[in-house]
């Protein structure tokens, strides 16, 4: 008897679940410990709601397209950075819990970091801004439907921007072009040449 093995790789797509009900941040912490072990599972709280988002495929590749576009340019126009990428800013004064997908501090580490991105396969319920407004992250970008929002901060308040005040000289149209190529080595070339202009 010949035992058939499947050689198949599947993947889990994104998706959001937001927990019915309002929570304290203790039970939060208890809810969060109960899913520890739960692989590619992250969890956001604000004020009280719980948002559960698993990671799928999609979501890492173009969470990483974007972060070696931009490290590409950082390095390119000798900007000091830190990257922090999915680091969890969390507290409980501030009623929030939360993961960016990518992170940076530009120039110095400061107490918080500067740019937050985000991408988005599938929409949320929980108030995307908010959360970065309680840890003053001055600028946040929003990967959705192949194009980016970019938000700054503003007198405590975001506003919708076309251009980064962080990287005033980075073409975001460039940027999403060259997230959308098939190929990542074609993307970083012609980001690379755009970028020298």
């Amino acid at each position: 008897m010949t035992i058939q093995t499947l050689d198949k790789t599947s993947t889990i797509p994104e998706q959001r679940f937001l927990l019915p009900g309002h929570y304290t941040w203790e039970e939060f912490e208890t809810i969060e410990t109960l899913t520890s072990d739960a692989a590619g599972l992250r969890i956001t709280y604000v004020d009280g709601c719980i948002e559960f988002m698993t990671l799928g495929e999609q979501h890492e590749n173009l969470k990483k397209i974007i972060a070696i576009l931009i490290e590409a340019y950082l390095f390119e126009q000798g900007i000091n950075f830190i990257p922090v990428g999915s680091a969890t800013r969390r507290a409980k004064e501030k009623s929030a819990s939360f993961e960016p997908d990518e992170s940076y501090y530009i120039g110095e580490k400061k107490e918080n970091p500067d740019l937050a991105i985000e991408v988005n396969i599938t929409s949320g319920s929980i108030d995307k801004l908010e959360k970065y407004k309680r840890f003053n992250i001055t600028e946040v970008w929003f990967w959705e439907h192949d194009k980016l929002s970019l938000y700054h901060l503003t007198n405590g308040n975001y506003e919708q921007i076309n251009q980064s005040e962080l990287l005033p000289d980075l073409d975001i149209d460039l940027l999403i072009t060259c997230v959308l190529k098939p190929s990542i080595i074609d993307a970083r070339i012609e980001f690379i040449k755009g970028i020298k202009k």
